[in-house]
C-alpha cells in the first residue's frame, strides 16, 4: 500500500478529485498550504500602480490518498496526462510506503482499511 501526496494548485483539486474516482480511490485529504518553490511569484499592485509586492510564498493544495501498490503507476500516469501543462508551477507527486492501515469503525486492516 501507499501514500501520495500532491502539491498542486487551487484549480487542480476538482481534476483530482475526478481521477480519484476513475481509479476507484476511496478518499482522499486536502489541505490549504503555503511554500516557496522553484516558480516565481509574480508581483501583485498594491494601490495605483506606485508600489509593487511580491509574495514570498505562494499557495498551493496538499492532497493525501492512500492506494493499493497496482493502482500506484496508472494513477500517477493519468495525472501526468490530465494534470500536468508543463509548467514548474504544476506541482509535485511524493509516494510513501505505507506498512499498515486500520479503519477503526469496522476494523478492517490492510488494503481493505483505504
Amino acid at each position: 500500500m501507499k501514500r501520495i501526496d500532491l502539491i498542486v494548485p487551487y484549480e487542480r483539486l476538482r481534476d483530482l478529485n475526478d481521477l480519484m474516482y476513475e481509479h476507484d480511490v476511496g478518499g482522499l485529504t486536502f489541505y490549504d498550504i503555503k511554500g516557496r518553490g522553484r516558480s516565481r511569484q509574480e508581483p501583485v499592485a498594491v494601490g495605483r500602480g506606485v508600489m509593487r509586492y511580491v509574495p514570498e510564498f505562494g499557495s498551493r493544495m496538499k492532497v493525501e490518498v492512500l492506494v493499493s501498490n497496482d493502482k500506484v503507476k496508472p494513477l500517477i500516469n493519468d495525472i501526468f496526462a490530465k494534470i500536468s501543462t508543463g509548467a514548474v508551477s504544476d506541482g509535485k507527486i511524493f509516494v510513501y510506503d505505507v506498512s499498515e492501515a486500520y479503519d477503526i469503525g469496522s476494523k478492517e486492516s490492510s488494503d481493505s482499511a483505504i
